[in-house]
């Protein structure tokens, strides 16, 4: 399977699995995915219960505004993973661009996922390898294996900053999860974030900010995503519609970058075709651009969903 790193993915809203409410809500929200949740936000006592929800949530024909919709089972710490995938890829699969995998802490938790999902898929009629694969890195364990994880399997589109538990694994002293703790003067998150992103970026993959829960602090949102963003993520996880349009606008590239881009990744195109292949550096804008300048116009078209 060629994993699909060009998906939009600025704002990915969370869904209660086991809410009516909030998916009929999330229908019409104006981000780049969504994904039904079967882990911290579905109760234990109705977390099979919610599996039958999502399916038919997912064959309801009303659909989503959003284009790539996803779901998140629960860790394999629990007793729960294996028919989240089973039941609900059987009952919708054909539905699902991906799942989300939680507290990811080695290489050999992502290969038991996809070999269940790959039976699932069997199971189903489905084509195998169809439905992608969102780490999400949330511990100490999972950071110090971050790059085997990255690697394990051909399906995964994406690593995930998972900031709650995270923070609650290093006893930080904040019950605000997204937020600084007190007292430390530096940033206390740029060492996890980045070492998700290089190893993302190493096995192609995108990097995703987990959320920031304060969702009546706008400013405080903004501040999160800008400093991730900035770090080169590609987008970030949002808890309500309050937090969407700032996402998708701090995610989103300049408008003159995007068209610079497609200068960029055009006229290499042009020069290759008449060069037969033989292209080095081109000249775009009274500027020289070579193929590391044409990797960062291509990364920047794969942020609003391009593929160059």
């Amino acid at each position: 399977m060629d994993k699909d790193v060009t998906r939009a993915r600025r704002t990915i809203l969370a869904v209660p699995g086991s809410s009516d409410r909030f998916i009929a809500k999330s229908r019409t929200q104006p981000v780049d995915a969504i994904f039904l949740d079967l882990e911290d936000a579905v109760a234990p006592p109705v977390k099979e219960a919610s599996r039958q929800r999502i399916v038919e949530a997912l064959n309801d024909p009303q659909g989503w505004q959003a284009p790539t919709v996803t779901y998140r089972v629960n860790d394999w710490s629990t007793p729960w993973t294996t028919m989240d995938i089973v039941e609900v890829v059987g009952g919708a699969g054909a539905e699902v661009d991906c799942i989300v995998l939680p507290k990811v802490t080695d290489a050999d938790q992502v290969k038991a996922l996809d070999l269940v999902l790959t039976q699932a898929e069997q199971a189903a009629g489905l084509p195998v390898g169809g439905i992608g694969l969102e780490l999400q890195i949330e511990e100490a364990r999972g950071l110090l294996h971050v790059a085997e994880i990255a690697a394990a399997s051909a399906r995964t589109e994406t690593l995930v900053y998972g900031p709650g538990d995270w923070m609650a694994s290093m006893g930080m002293k904040t019950l605000n999860v997204g937020s600084q703790p007190p007292g430390y003067v530096g940033d206390a998150f740029h060492h996890v974030q980045m070492s998700i992103l290089v190893a993302a970026r190493a096995h192609g993959l995108q990097a995703i900010d987990g959320p920031f829960v304060g969702i009546r602090d706008l400013e405080g949102f903004k501040t999160s995503a800008s400093s991730s963003a900035a770090l080169g993520y590609d987008g970030k996880w949002v808890l309500h519609p309050s937090q969407v349009e700032a996402g998708n606008d701090i995610f989103t590239p300049p408008a003159e970058n995007v068209e610079r881009a497609r200068r960029i990744v055009g006229a290499y195109r042009d020069a290759t075709a008449e060069a037969g292949g033989a292209v080095g550096a081109i000249v775009v804008d009274d500027e020289m651009v070579d193929g590391a300048g044409l990797a960062v116009a291509r990364a920047t078209l794969a942020k609003i969903g391009e593929r160059a």
